[in-house]
């Protein structure tokens, strides 16, 4: 059975220094920082694939994702987790990830050091139904104009401002 609050994740202090491993609860519930990676999916065209999260997610339910990924967890880097995560999420692997920068982010409701990736794939995609409704390639000038009428996660839409 898949439990995501229970995974055990690299918590960091401002500086994106390492300070303990924690369930991921415990990190939801505290506030604390934490490392995630990000995975921008380009198609030949230039679109990202865009992903409906599910409202069972644990931050931003039901909002749509311009990026696969997730947490680090406590044993990994942050290129090990945009791998497993975009195996996990969108069952592709064995393609090459070529990073883009470090960025930090912080809301109300998370604060995480992330590095964003970008790839080429054009599906088909097996969605992980956990974490993935649905899912759709979008041109950037479209997501960003979508984000003023649907729910986005913020902090990939501050990573599309930054590309």
């Amino acid at each position: 059975m898949y439990l995501p609050e229970q995974e055990m994740v690299q918590i960091v202090d401002r500086d994106n220094r390492e300070i303990e491993i924690l369930p991921r609860h415990l990190m939801r519930s505290r506030g604390l920082i934490h490392r995630a990676s990000y995975i921008l999916v380009f198609n030949a065209e230039q679109e990202i694939f865009v992903q409906k999260r599910t409202t069972t997610k644990d931050i931003y339910p039901g909002y749509w994702d311009v990026a696969a990924g997730g947490v680090v967890l406590g044993d990994e880097s942050y290129e090990h987790s945009a791998s497993r995560e975009l195996a996990e999420e969108l069952g592709v692997s064995g393609i090459p990830l070529v990073p883009l920068f470090d960025h930090y982010f912080e809301d109300a409701r998370n604060r995480v050091w992330g590095r964003v990736f970008r790839c080429t794939h054009e599906g088909p995609f097996t969605l992980q139904p956990e974490e993935v409704e649905y899912g759709r390639f979008m041109a950037i000038q479209q997501i960003l104009q979508a984000s003023l009428q649907e729910p986005f996660t913020p902090d990939g839409i501050l990573i599309l401002q930054q590309i």
